[in-house]
């Protein structure tokens, strides 16, 4: 059992490594579009902020919540290590799918969706009467801010473009694009550390229910927070791999997101990334995890709709719309066929 575990952890740090150049564009496509930074900078900027989040989260707010949710998005009874290991192949196969066609999926919800087909494919599906498998009142959130959160990101993205034009419609426009460039190099660490807030504590709440079951299983009782801190370097190494994937690059991502959509000005790469970072801060203080893929593309189209309805590419949109919906459903399905395989060999 022992090297299953350690089979989960290591597979655990690679979906973190994939997600974070899978969703490097997320952090840095408008920056590099508006031409604030090379590619190169963009990305080293971006990592260092998503490892700077590992320090916000520890000490300024004190948890990791949104790992705490993950590691209870399935009840206890439905969880071994095979699901949690079929779950998270799934989820690397997927993102390495979307992100070879330069979609920008969801890895949070590439893992929800692994992890509950594996953990129903252990139950047997619902038609074993087992209806308990999934926790609805942490898996219902998560579901629901498939829709909210771009919804959010969009509306705030929309009110920030307008008050800002607003100030601004005196100011010298070469002096204030300057000005709003040298602004994107916040907006963009802001929304990094929201990034690497939001999406590093999505692995260490696998490796979370993966370690409590273990230890369980051994007769040595273990919740969440005492992981926590019994395993202090789960934390520090899922935040180290994600900056260190954002480094390694997503460039076809960073084509759709930073051109694809709509054109973006500095002045708009800063609304957008600041309402981006504004939906991420307030979803993790209510520790529900949330796609920032989804949330910087509806900031994004928020920032678009100011000039008008037109200068938003809605064919670009309504396609990465489907692959959002399909995502969860995709994932399962491939997580159970795992799940079955897996329980061949261990």
């Amino acid at each position: 059992m022992l090297t299953l575990l350690v089979i989960i952890i290591v597979f655990a740090f690679v979906f973190d490594y994939i997600n974070g150049f899978h969703d490097s564009a997320n952090s840095i496509a408008t920056i590099v579009s508006t031409k604030v930074l090379t590619p190169f900078q963009a990305v080293l900027w971006a990592a260092v902020f998503n490892f700077v989040a590992f320090f916000i989260s520890k000490y300024l707010i004190g948890g990791f919540g949104i790992a705490n949710t993950v590691a209870k998005w399935i009840n206890p009874e439905f969880i071994n290590l095979q699901v949690i290991l079929a779950g998270i192949i799934a989820a690397i196969c997927w993102n390495l799918i979307t992100w070879w066609f330069g979609i920008p999926s969801s890895s949070s919800h590439t893992l929800m969706g692994g992890f509950i087909g594996a953990a129903l494919a252990h139950a047997h599906g619902f038609s074993n009467g087992h209806i308990d498998v999934i926790n609805y009142s942490k898996v219902v959130p998560t579901f629901l801010f498939i829709f909210l959160a771009p919804f959010i990101g969009m509306v705030i993205a929309f009110f920030i473009t307008i008050l800002i034009v607003h100030l601004f419609k005196k100011s010298n426009p070469y002096k204030a694009d300057g000005w709003f460039k040298r602004l994107q190099l916040l907006s963009s660490a802001a929304f990094s550390i929201g990034h690497g807030g939001n999406d590093a504590q999505k692995v260490m709440g696998l490796i979370g229910a993966a370690v409590i079951y273990y230890e369980n299983s051994k007769g040595n009782h273990l919740d969440f927070k005492q992981f926590v801190a019994d395993y202090s370097w789960v934390p520090f190494t899922s935040f180290l791999c994600i900056a260190l994937g954002t480094l390694s690059g997503g460039w076809k991502i960073v084509k759709t997101m930073g051109t694809k959509i709509t054109k973006v000005t500095p002045l708009e790469g800063v609304a957008a990334e600041t309402a981006g970072a504004i939906t991420l801060f307030l979803t993790e203080h209510f520790k529900i995890p949330v796609s920032t893929t989804h949330t910087i593309t509806g900031s994004i189209i928020g920032v678009g709709a100011t000039k008008r309805l037109s200068a938003v590419r809605w064919g670009v949109t309504v396609n990465l719309m489907w692959a959002w919906v399909v995502t969860i459903p995709v994932s399962a399905a491939m997580a159970a066929i795992f799940y079955y395989i897996t329980m061949l060999f261990f």
